[in-house]
């Protein structure tokens, strides 16, 4: 939900502004006849009061009580209806009135302000959060027509407005991000509405747009309530494994209650569900890889016909450079601790072998978010030549880190070391890269 505190501090800060200012020049009116008889000799001629002056006025008589306030602003708006703040205004008092808990004061200025602002898609998405506050099935009306004036604009400005310092693919991402979170109040509301076809439309929107977790559990419920278990435990296991990186959270814990007890009405019991869940986990919850990991390796049958990224931005590495040469790789990630205690045993040995020519070492690393890598590097101080997997692992069946393999001066594996074994590791090791070398 919107950020009153946010919404209306800008406002706040230009009334406080608007009282202390001169009011705009205005252009001269023509000159008309006169109604009021002219004043007679000696007499003072009275001047109109000056709105500008007068709501300086309203706002130093009610000092601090927030309810003074609304109500000297409510009496200038009688007195100047046309007041060139009175949009300024509107928002005040909507900012009082929240202070205050008086949301139908709150309600009926913020819709004020969007008949004078009809693109304040802001207020609009504020004005649904009060309407939805208040239950009715009139009140949810408006919300909804609210809501679908709001996701209207969004679609129709989509391409507009990008600021000149945000790259095209992030401000991609913000807009899909956007018209995810409207789809999915709509979707909302629309529940509240008992209008479920309707808002199985909006939420299975907001989820394509983004998979989401909140979107899933209420996407859960309506087919629980059409008595689609199957799919409602879909959704519910959805609901739980997905990170929340949308900004729209969902308490796991109910959700694994609706989940688990669907899951026994289906079943019998929960045998299984782990495995399920397990499953999506893989499915949904983790992040893929950049387009980029793959491209220049979709076609590579070989280790020595990779090209791979360094993790420092350098040059990448051609493995064909090596080929004839003995290759040493250690695969791990920064989430792995075993891998953590393995690596300064596998510089050891990379120093053992500093000297010759024909042995090249590369520490491999295979996380899905590659962003925490070079945060990780830098911490941790590694000196060895690291790059991304991008795709060896794959070719090399690599199921679980560390692993470590040596290849020959073919390619051909002729060591593999899986986990951590820090008594035996680096003999082992350098064994396996002595007996590579000896071959020709």
């Amino acid at each position: 939900m919107l950020s009153k505190a946010s919404l209306f501090a800008l406002a706040a800060l230009s009334l406080a502004a608007a009282a202390g200012q001169a009011p705009s020049p205005q252009p001269a009116a023509p000159a008309t006849q006169s109604k009021e008889p002219a004043p007679q000799p000696g007499q003072a001629t009275k001047e109109p009061p000056d709105p500008e002056t007068e709501l300086q006025r309203s706002i130093n008589e009610a000092g601090n009580d927030r309810a003074a306030l609304v109500r000297n602003l409510e009496d200038y708006l009688l007195r100047f209806p046309d007041a060139p703040r009175k949009l300024q205004v509107y928002h005040a008092i909507v900012e009082s009135a929240m202070q205050l808990r008086d949301q139908r004061r709150a309600l009926e200025y913020a819709e004020r302000i969007i008949a004078l602002r009809p693109e304040d898609a802001e207020m609009m998405l504020f004005a649904v959060e009060l309407l939805e506050r208040a239950g009715d099935d009139r009140s949810l009306v408006r919300a909804v027509g609210y809501t679908t004036r709001v996701l209207d604009r969004v679609e129709k400005t989509a391409g507009e407005g990008r600021p000149a310092r945000t790259s095209q693919s992030d401000w991609g991402t913000e807009q899909k991000k956007l018209r995810m979170s409207v789809y999915l109040i709509r979707g909302r509301l629309q529940m509240e509405r008992h209008d479920y076809p309707a808002a199985a439309a909006d939420l299975e929107t907001s989820f394509r747009l983004l998979p989401n977790p909140t979107a899933a559990v209420r996407l859960g419920e309506i087919a629980e309530l059409r008595k689609d278990y199957n799919k409602a435990i879909e959704h519910y296991v959805s609901a739980f494994v997905l990170p929340d990186k949308s900004g729209q959270p969902v308490d796991r814990r109910e959700v694994r209650r609706k989940l688990g007890n669907l899951w026994q009405l289906v079943n019998g019991s929960e045998a299984g569900l782990g495995e399920r869940l397990l499953q999506a986990y893989d499915r949904l919850a983790v992040e893929p890889k950049p387009a980029e990991s793959g491209r220049h390796n979709k076609d590579a049958t070989a280790p020595f016909e990779f090209v791979l990224r360094r993790a420092d931005g350098a040059a990448p590495v051609k493995l064909a450079d090596w080929k004839g040469k003995v290759v040493v790789l250690n695969f791990w990630a920064t989430w792995c601790l075993p891998c953590r205690e393995l690596e300064p045993l596998f510089e050891q040995v990379g120093r053992q072998f500093e000297n010759r020519s024909d042995v090249f070492f590369l520490a491999v690393n295979d996380d899905e978010d590659e962003s925490r890598v070079k945060p990780y590097l830098e911490r941790e101080k590694i000196r060895m030549t690291v790059v991304f997997s991008d795709g060896l692992d794959e070719l090399l069946g690599i199921k679980a880190f560390p692993t470590v393999i040596v290849l020959d001066r073919t390619g051909r594996i002729v060591y593999r070391a899986q986990g951590f074994d820090p008594d035996g590791f680096a003999p082992a090791l350098s064994g396996a890269i002595e007996r590579a070398l000896a071959t020709s």
